[in-house]
This record gives C-alpha cells, structure tokens and sequence, in this order.
C-alpha cells in the first residue's frame, strides 16, 4: 500500500497549527451540471451531494470507492439530515423531507414560502444547530435580486430571515461562537449573524475579483471558515476575523461547495458555463474531489431537522 503524499498548503498567515494536505484527487467523476450541497451521513458512512441543473443526487462509499446516482424529478439544491426521514431538503418548488427506499427517490412536500415568485427556486441550505433547516431562494436566472433567507422549523413553521440576496449559499455555523455565516456569491460577500432569531448581518468579508466568488461553506472543529470559490479554482480558510489563512487550488475552475468529515475534505464542482478550453484544461470539471488532511479537522457533531412530529404530504 502506497502512502498518501502530502504537500504543505500556500499559507498567508503563520500563526495557525501546521497542517498539511494530499493533492486534490477527483473520486467521482461525475461530470455534474452544477454540483452542490455535500452532506456526510454518519449512521451510512455515505456523502450525497446533488446536481442541482442536472436533476441528479449522488452517494459516494469512501470504503467501496463506488458512486451511487439517483434522478431527481425536480431540481433539489440542498441536503439536511433528519430525524424521522432520511433528509431534509430544498426543492425549486418549496421544502421536503427525502426518504430513499429500495432506490427510489419519495419525497414529501412541507411548505413552499415562494410560491409568488415562480421565477425563483430554492439554492444552498443547511440544518443548524438548534434543528432548524435553512435554505436560500433565488432567481433561477440570476438575473433579480429576488433572493431571501428562510428558516423552517421542525413544527412546519417557515419564516423569512433575510432578504435582499441576489444568489445566496451557505450557510455554515459556528457554533461555540454562536454564529451563523451567509454568502451572497453575487456580491462576493460574505455575511456574519448571531445566532439570536432577532439578530441583523453583518458584513464579514468582501472579495476582490481576484478571489472569484465565495460560494458554499463549512466551519471545522477549530471554528475557521472554509469556502469554495467559484471561478476561482481554489478553496479557502478564513480565520473567525475573516483573515485567510490557507489555499487549496482544485483542478476545476468552479468548486461549488465543499463538506468536512473527520480529517477529509470533499469539494463539489460545476461544468456549467465552462469554454471548450476550460473543458480541456481541467476535464475533472463537475466531479467531486477529496483531499486528506493530517489531522482531523471536521466538525464533531453533526445538526439533525427532527421531522417526527411533521404531517406533510406526499407528492
């Protein structure tokens, strides 16, 4: 057995731990539309992701090496695990729990806060650490800044956070420091909020061209930020202060999203809206990459939407 080769990560800042990484290895090569929304499953030591503009859901076993795909009947943008169904999940048309029977995809519509807006549908999300599922809507030609933050809880209720975003992603949650950090991509910013229900944003960063375009999100054990950067070929570590501290490029142009489990980290990719040329140079493009870290890193608890007590409808 050969051993994994590290390299030591491009770092700006010194005064973080040493930590080294393996070169970016594409496991899935899955050549996904618009890849997004990684999510591992504990209890099935799985990560799913989806293909948001490709219709697809994915299931890679790191122990079998094998990658699983599913169809979608619609587009779903966002995973959550959940209690009393396999996840929580945001559709173009509203919010739904997701079971995975024999193969099969079943869901069951909770609610759709934008149903006025049929131009829009339903982008990054997450489960935070009081069980609530986040999800963010948007114009689906990102074209209006028709964008808003919705936070549905475990008894059906939905309300609207924050609106005003022209292509939300995110969220990712610290939660020892009680913050809840929100991407408008579009903007190239990257926003910070207590996680009080009353709480206002703050701006945490905002990028240069340079960088490209902060997109999906996580926060590792040690509270730094983690962000794909769409058009930017890379991944980034922030500090709580929103310093960046290390950069991982991808051989990909477009990393979309990315999750952090124990002492790996897996990065999604999109393929949409690449040149022939850019097909050329990085024909990984669309895949999912893993990359080892020398130590573990990943969150040590994982957030549960409890959809025990829900009645929704099956569709």
């Amino acid at each position: 057995m050969r051993m994994a080769a590290y390299f030591r990560v491009f770092t700006i800042l010194t005064d973080m731990p040493d930590l080294t990484f393996t070169a970016p290895q594409c496991i899935a090569p899955v050549a996904a539309v618009l890849g997004e929304g990684p999510i591992w499953s504990p209890s099935e030591r799985r990560l799913y992701w989806l293909d948001i503009k490709g219709k697809r859901l994915f299931a890679y076993d790191p122990a079998k090496k094998s990658t699983a795909a599913f169809e979608t009947p619609a587009m779903v943008s966002a995973l959550g695990l959940a209690r009393g169904a396999d996840f929580i999940c945001a559709r173009e048309d509203g919010l739904f729990l997701l079971d995975l029977k024999d193969g099969a995809l079943c869901f069951h519509k909770i609610a759709d806060p934008e149903a006025d807006l049929p131009g829009n549908r339903f982008n990054d999300g997450k489960v935070d650490p009081g069980g609530a599922f986040w999800a963010g809507g948007m114009d689906n030609a990102e074209d209006d800044v028709t964008g808003a933050w919705w936070r549905l809880t475990p008894d059906g209720e939905t309300r609207k956070m924050h609106g005003g975003f022209h292509v939300p992603n995110g969220p990712a949650f610290d939660h020892a420091r009680r913050r809840i950090y929100l991407t408008d991509s579009a903007k190239r910013t990257i926003y910070i909020r207590d996680e009080d229900e009353s709480a206002g944003l703050c701006v945490h960063r905002v990028f240069e061209e340079r960088h490209g375009y902060p997109d999906g999100m996580d926060v590792d054990r040690h509270g730094r930020l983690w962000v794909a950067f769409w058009d930017g070929g890379c991944i980034r570590c922030l500090s709580p202060e929103g310093d960046i501290l290390h950069q991982i490029d991808i051989p990909a142009p477009r990393p979309t999203s990315l999750a952090i489990v124990d002492n790996a980290i897996y990065v999604t990719s999109a393929s949409i809206g690449l040149s022939d040329e850019q097909r050329n140079h990085a024909p990984a493009s669309g895949g999912l990459f893993h990359i080892a870290v020398s130590e573990p890193i990943g969150a040590e608890k994982c957030f549960y939407f409890d959809a025990r007590n829900l009645k929704p409808r099956k569709t």
